[in-house]
Formats: structure tokens, C-alpha cells, sequence
């Protein structure tokens, strides 16, 4: 649900989201990175919940062991910002910590079953 809130806050609030992903970058109104980014967000938020919903957690680990390569490449980003403030790289850091290890418990739960 976290995902789904965070990719439509980047179409209705983007300079908002922008700030709370970790970095702010002139637009001058050319919000197309707030929009690749919200889709993004957006749409792994929703498969996430369907394959939760329709309980096909084998599929779900692969997804989100796969997954994780997008908040790990989002900490580097932040990261590599040259204004970042450290709470920012923490978040990412701990989604991607979670995607992998929700992705493990997925996929050793399934195969137990």
C-alpha cells in the first residue's frame, strides 16, 4: 500500500515527493522524472498487492528478490546527491533490506507448503 500511496503522490505532490525521496532538482516544470518515477512506484506497489491478494507467494519472492535492485539503485541515487541528508539514504536502505528479506520468507514459505 506504501508503494501505491508513494507513486501517486509523485502525480499529484511531485515536488513534495521529489523531497521526501531524498533529493530536490530544478524542474521548471518538466515533472517527467516525478512521473517515471510515480508509475514505477505505482505499479510494483500493485502487483505486489495483487499477488498477495490472489496468494501466489512463490511468484511474490522472485518479484520482490528482483525487486530490490529498485530501492537499492534508488539509495545510490540518493547517495550519490550532492545535498543528501543522511535520513533519506536510510529509508531506501531499509526498503531494500525488506524487499530482500520479504522475498526470502516468500519463497522458503511457498516451498514449504
Amino acid at each position: 500500500m506504501g508503494l501505491l500511496f508513494i507513486g501517486a503522490r509523485f502525480f499529484f505532490d511531485p515536488v513534495g515527493a521529489e523531497i521526501a525521496f531524498g533529493i530536490s532538482t530544478p524542474t521548471n516544470g518538466d515533472f517527467s522524472f516525478h512521473h517515471i518515477k510515480g508509475v514505477r512506484d505505482f505499479f510494483f506497489g500493485f502487483i505486489i498487492l495483487l499477488l498477495l491478494l490472489k496468494k501466489e507467494f512463490r511468484i511474490l519472492g522472485y518479484i520482490l528478490l528482483a525487486g530490490t535492485i529498485i530501492p537499492a539503485s534508488d539509495f545510490i541515487t540518493v547517495l550519490s546527491y550532492q545535498g543528501q541528508i543522511t535520513g533519506y539514504l536510510y529509508a531506501h536502505l531499509i526498503a531494500a533490506i525488506i524487499c530482500a528479506g520479504c522475498g526470502l520468507y516468500y519463497n522458503r514459505s511457498a516451498a514449504q507448503h
